[in-house]
C-alpha cells in the first residue's frame, strides 16, 4: 500500500499500540462491539470474516469472543504489528488466519463481511480506492464493511486534529503542544472529508452508505455490497 508514512515497524510504537490506542480512539471497545454488531445484521451464524489492517489484532479479538461461531482473515503489512497480533489472538488462534501483506495478498472469498478499521488513512487516495475495490470483490452479495479513520469534518482540520490529540493526553491539556502533535499528524495522514469519504466508498462500488461513528475527528461507515 502507498503510505505517507509507515509508523508500525518500530518496536516501541508496536510495543505501546495496544495501550495508545485505547487511550486515542474514544470509545474504542464500543466501536469493536458496534463494528460486530453491524457485519452481523447481514453475517450467517458461521461467518467468515476479512480484517484489513489487522495488526495488533485487538478488533479480531472483540468479535472473535462476542460470536464464537466466526471466522477471520486478516492482513497487515507490518511484521511486527502481526506479531502483536498473533499474541493478542491465542486464545481464538483456530479461528484466525493472519496474513502479511495488503487486501491484494488475502484470499479471494467470498467473504461474509469486512472490516478496515483505522487504516485508510494511512493510504493516498488512489491506493484507498483500490483498496476498497479489493475488500469488495471478496464480499458475498449484501455483505456489509466496516471503516473508521480519522477524517477532516470541516474546512479546519487542524482544529479537529488538535482535539483528538488532546482527548489523548492524559497528563494534563496543553492546547499549543496538542495543536503542534495534529499538525504533524495530518502532515503524515490522508484526510477526506467526510463527503468525500463516502464518495470513494460509492466509486469502488459500495452502496448504502452511512455514517454510524463521529468522535472528534474520527468518523466511521457501513458499506453494503449489492445484491444481484
Amino acid at each position: 500500500m502507498t503510505r505517507k508514512h509507515t509508523p508500525f515497524v518500530d518496536q516501541a510504537t508496536v510495543a505501546s499500540y495496544v495501550e495508545n490506542v485505547r487511550r486515542i480512539v474514544p470509545g474504542l471497545d464500543d466501536l469493536h462491539r458496534m463494528a460486530m454488531l453491524l457485519l452481523a445484521e447481514e453475517a450467517p451464524e458461521a461467518a467468515h470474516i476479512l480484517v484489513v489492517g489487522a495488526g495488533g489484532g485487538m478488533e479480531i479479538r472483540a468479535m472473535a469472543e462476542a460470536r464464537p461461531a466466526w471466522r477471520f482473515t486478516g492482513v497487515d503489512p507490518s511484521g511486527p504489528m502481526l506479531d502483536l497480533a498473533h499474541e493478542m489472538l491465542q486464545p481464538v488462534a483456530d479461528r484466525v488466519d493472519l496474513r502479511k501483506g495488503t487486501v491484494a495478498q488475502a484470499p479471494d472469498g467470498p467473504f461474509d463481511g469486512a472490516t478496515c478499521l483505522l487504516t485508510l488513512h494511512h493510504l493516498d487516495g488512489g491506493e484507498r480506492l483500490r483498496t476498497l475495490e479489493g475488500i469488495r470483490r471478496r464480499l458475498t452479495p449484501g455483505a456489509n464493511l466496516i471503516i473508521t479513520e480519522h477524517t477532516a469534518p470541516d474546512p479546519d482540520p487542524v482544529r479537529w486534529m488538535t482535539r483528538s490529540v488532546a482527548f489523548g493526553d492524559r497528563d494534563g491539556l496543553d492546547w499549543e503542544k496538542a495543536e503542534t502533535t495534529g499538525r504533524m499528524m495530518i502532515e503524515r495522514l490522508t484526510l477526506l472529508s467526510p463527503a468525500d469519504e463516502e464518495s470513494f466508498l460509492r466509486e469502488a462500488g459500495f452502496t448504502e452508505i452511512a455514517l454510524f461513528y463521529a468522535a472528534l475527528s474520527f468518523r466511521g461507515w457501513i458499506a453494503s455490497v449489492g445484491r444481484p
